[in-house]
């Protein structure tokens, strides 16, 4: 099986607010060259890297905005995030928990601190994707899956060394716990200093990794550190990670969506003309109700 080598290591940007609660850099799309295209089908990536919050008796966040033709993908490493959409869907997202919401045919949503976490403050560390949808997909029913910790799936690597959690597609013998519209691979590695473990993806999918905590060596020659990202070619299937120190990291890999994108604001859809009915039906009322 042939190696997949390092494109790109890249380091994080200078980080910006999305409303008043989400202090990100963004990786997916940049301006160093990770369009949504090259990195279909993860079409967007923003990580508020390890940040404390000073206690706040008003929750902080993102209030009431629509989304249409894709999924956001919301994954929980400290801190703890309250949602609600007008489709219904909504909860608590606590650490080690994914919110993963279909927007497909259109939502309104809000995601704010939780309440009990705003009053005491804290570190907070999270990722949201979002994961583009085919464009026989992009109208269906909006839905909503909440994964608990406990409900992800894990493979135990072998002397103790750590586990690999299966939020979605399939590593070794394991499947991932959410359902997805097209094949995708979504892995938390959480890894003991010392341990080593392989990965193995098609070559043609778009696969890359977040040092979430520690570091990391890949392919026994490059060294990654905490919040760097790592992109991968598209030759070869497999490729090497070993923790320098007790890691987590996040790798993703899935097959591209070779559909036209059109993109603008909260709204992914394949031709302009798309857009506009988006933005029509927005302003038209069609996304539902959600109190701000």
């Amino acid at each position: 099986m042939a190696t997949k080598k390092v494109e790109a290591v890249l380091t994080p940007q200078t980080p910006h607010f999305v409303g008043d609660g989400f202090r990100v850099h963004n990786f997916i799309p940049s301006v160093r060259g990770l369009s949504m295209q090259r990195m279909s089908p993860f079409i967007m990536m923003d990580y508020n890297s390890k940040f404390y919050f000073p206690p706040s008796k008003e929750p902080k966040g993102v209030g009431v905005h629509p989304h249409r033709g894709f999924e956001t993908v919301t994954i929980a490493y400290k801190g703890k995030v309250a949602h609600h959409d007008s489709s219904g869907g909504g909860g608590i997202i606590g650490e080690g928990d994914i919110q993963w919401m279909t927007a497909a045919s259109g939502v309104l949503h809000k995601e704010y601190h939780e309440e009990n976490f705003s009053k005491t403050g804290g570190e907070f560390q999270m990722v949201q994707l979002w994961v583009n949808l085919p464009a026989k997909d992009k109208m269906s029913k909006p839905k909503y899956q909440a994964i608990k910790n406990s409900e992800i799936k894990r493979y135990q690597l072998e002397n103790e060394d750590g586990e690999i959690e299966v939020i979605a597609g399939q590593y070794k013998n394991v499947g991932g716990t959410a359902s997805t519209f097209t094949p995708i691979n979504m892995l938390n590695a959480k890894l003991k200093s010392g341990a080593k473990t392989d990965f193995s993806f098609p070559a043609n999918f778009n696969t890359c990794l977040l040092v979430i905590e520690g570091s990391i060596l890949v392919n026994d020659s490059k060294v990654v550190p905490t919040d760097n990202f790592v992109l991968f070619e598209n030759i070869g299937e497999e490729f090497f990670v070993e923790a320098k120190e007790d890691s987590v990291v996040l790798i993703l890999s899935g097959e591209p969506i070779d559909e036209p994108i059109a993109a603008h604001g909260p709204f992914v859809m394949n031709t302009r003309a798309e857009l506009m009915d988006a933005f029509n039906d927005f302003n038209e009322g069609k996304f539902g109700y959600l109190e701000d």
